[in-house]
């Protein structure tokens, strides 16, 4: 496992971390517990040092896993991304949990009871990474969420303030980075090997600022394993059904076809493993979160820490469709 620092303030982390969203238990088709504690358990084994989270992946749940291992093998060098600003708490009660549906609360004081329920949850004494939730531009345009993250960092309850760029958004809320770059010591972004809108602006913004960078969605929600085709669909509350529709999933195997010469440029390596090289290749870049639900999965992402980047000169520009 390789080590990078997450900008200039930010903490040092492996490489490749592990995204908790799967194992929360909602949106990703079934899981059970024990097999991802086991995932959790191996992430650890395998040198992983970031675990990125959110209060609302399970409605805590996947909070509440991260806080097991945690028990059982110590906090030690692990460092946690958890998130606020998607409000489970307050809607009309609808589900077994007594939650209802989410919605956007970006308040200062929303924000600050978000990360104390999520301190509870985790069972540490300070969340070494809260990031804003993927806020729409009304939300995150004001001062009342920043100032919650400058608050709680001087409260000691977070040591670094972030944000998770909403999905597609990356280069229209560029203004609102400049606003608030001087809280922030790391940005969470959408980018794969398809979707590479952050390059344009973002990146170069945040190498100006100095602010780290976390890779999500690496992997396109499993396109980028090449384990789906056109006759993959999606049932019950997985969000995938939406995220790769039918349409949406003719579109990027189409895309993904073109780039078979580049992966056959890599032929001891798995798709997963080349897509997750890829991620952290560019020099903006410092980690990325590829979900796992499996000690397996969790193996074959961590292999690609080791491999280390691909040269950008070999990196193929986004295929046309």
């Amino acid at each position: 496992m390789q080590f990078k620092k997450l900008g200039k303030r930010g903490p040092i982390v492996s490489t490749v971390g592990f995204g908790a969203w799967a194992i929360g238990g909602r949106n990703w088709g079934p899981t059970d517990d024990e097999v991802s504690l086991n995932a959790l358990r191996a992430a650890i084994d395998y040198g992983v040092t970031l675990i990125d989270t959110a209060d609302v992946y399970g409605f805590g749940h996947s909070e509440e896993l991260i806080a097991q291992v945690l028990k059982e093998r110590g906090k030690g060098d692990i460092i946690i991304a958890t998130k606020a600003g998607n409000d489970f708490y307050f809607a009309s009660k609808t589900d077994d949990k007594g939650y209802g549906a989410i919605q956007q609360n970006y308040k200062k004081d929303y924000i600050i009871y978000a990360a104390e329920q999520s301190l509870k949850r985790l069972g540490v004494e300070a969340i070494d990474i809260l990031q804003l939730h993927s806020g729409d531009w009304d939300n995150l345009n004001r001062d009342d969420p920043w100032e919650a993250l400058a608050l709680l960092k001087e409260q000691g309850k977070i040591i670094h303030a972030a944000w998770s760029i909403q999905s597609f958004k990356e280069t229209e809320h560029v203004p609102i980075l400049d606003r608030y770059h001087k809280i922030l010591d790391t940005l969470q972004v959408r980018y794969n090997l398809l979707e590479r809108e952050a390059e344009k602006i973002l990146f170069p913004k945040a190498i100006e600022y100095g602010i780290g960078i976390i890779v999500r969605i690496p992997l396109l929600f499993g396109l980028l394993t090449g384990k789906f085709n056109r006759d993959t669909r999606f049932d019950g509350d997985d969000h995938r059904k939406f995220n790769l529709s039918p349409e949406k999933l003719e579109r990027y195997l189409a895309q993904l076809e073109q780039l078979k010469p580049f992966f056959d440029n890599y032929p001891d390596q798995t798709m997963t493993q080349t897509s997750l090289r890829f991620c952290i290749s560019h020099p903006a870049c410092q980690t990325v979160i590829p979900g796992a639900k499996t000690p397996a999965q969790v193996r074959d992402n961590c292999a690609a820490s080791d491999l280390g980047p691909i040269p950008m000169a070999d990196i193929p520009p986004v295929p046309e469709v």
